[in-house]
């Protein structure tokens, strides 16, 4: 049996490094789990979850023109799949989320009532704002008794 991308194999866990294992498998060939794809969660360091001799099951996902192989045992193991959607909106027909409109209508506000609107609420804020601060570090204008 060759050994091609897409193709699971059982290997033998031969050495660990810092940035993942390598892994040994049927007709004397050698290849390399990185790191990242050891499990589905991050993995901080890789003897949590492997040992030297440990027998795991790999899948090939590239083979370099130079003989290395990339392997992977997380895209390894059988997952359900999803399920597709059966019907998806495109983009442009999808509910706008944060919209702001008048309550009073049900058109979308235009440009200067919008912003006469945030500068009436951030006016309000900064006036509260410095009230609240001025008072507690005795700023300027502050009242002293």
């Amino acid at each position: 049996m060759s050994i091609e991308v897409g193709s699971k194999l059982q290997g033998k866990v031969t050495g660990i490094t810092n940035f993942g294992a390598f892994v040994e498998l049927p007709e004397g060939s050698t290849g390399l789990v990185h790191i990242s794809e050891v499990a589905d969660n991050y993995v901080k360091d890789i003897n949590d979850h492997l040992k030297v001799g440990d027998q795991i099951e790999v899948k090939v996902i590239n083979v370099e023109k130079d003989g290395k192989i990339g392997l992977s045992i997380k895209k390894a193991k059988d997952r359900p799949e999803r399920p597709e959607r059966t019907e998806s909106k495109p983009y442009s027909q999808r509910p706008r989320q944060g919209r702001v409109t008048d309550n009073r209508n049900s058109r979308p506000e235009n440009f200067e009532s919008k912003m006469a609107r945030f500068l009436k609420d951030s006016e309000d804020r900064l006036s509260s704002l410095k009230r609240n601060t001025e008072s507690k570090r005795g700023g300027r204008g502050a009242k002293r008794g």
